[in-house]
């Protein structure tokens, strides 16, 4: 069998016992085996599908996470049920979702609610490094455990908005 650490390719399930069985005691005694790749593929899909879904975005429409959720949540509010009415409806959505998608007026904010907004709530309130205060994180970092206990409520309705696009690839399965 090859190494697959010289290739890049993701790591055999001898090379994931390894790593398992090189865990001190006390870290084995409050995870089995199952649970701790359960949390590692946790941890990759946290990290790894955001930047998933804007490179789909980016690649393949002229939204980005903002606008996407922006004309979603439009789309719930017709009321009519008249097809001109609705049509009128549906291109002032998208008139709105698109002022915050790639090539808007607010693009700059669309981009900025979609990176550190959206993202930050699918991962949790981390952003790419896994930092809750990003830049300033050498100067609060004690004061990240009662932000991240007061935005909670704050995070969960946010993650609402990233599963809009999550749903397009399957969604997080735990």
């Amino acid at each position: 069998m090859a190494d697959n650490s010289s290739t890049g390719s993701h790591p055999s399930e001898d090379q994931k016992k390894a790593i398992y069985e090189g865990l001190s005691d006390d870290q084995k005694k409050k995870q089995t085996y199952t649970e701790w790749v359960k949390d590692a593929y946790n941890n990759q899909y946290e990290n790894w599908m955001p930047w998933i879904e804007d490179k789909y975005l980016a690649w393949f429409g002229t939204d980005n996470k903002a606008s996407y959720a922006t004309k979603d949540t439009l789309d719930k509010t017709k009321v009519t049920g008249i097809s001109q009415v609705d049509k009128l409806q549906d291109g002032v959505n998208n008139l709105v979702g698109d002022q915050v998608g790639k090539d808007g007026l607010l693009a700059p904010v669309g981009n900025m609610a979609s990176k550190e907004g959206v993202n930050r709530a699918e991962r949790g309130g981390k952003d790419e490094q896994g930092s809750y205060l990003g830049p300033a994180q050498g100067a609060g970092e004690s004061l990240a455990g009662g932000a991240q206990s007061a935005g909670g409520a704050v995070t969960d309705g946010a993650k609402g908005a990233g599963s809009y696009v999550g749903g397009l690839f399957g969604g997080k399965k735990e």
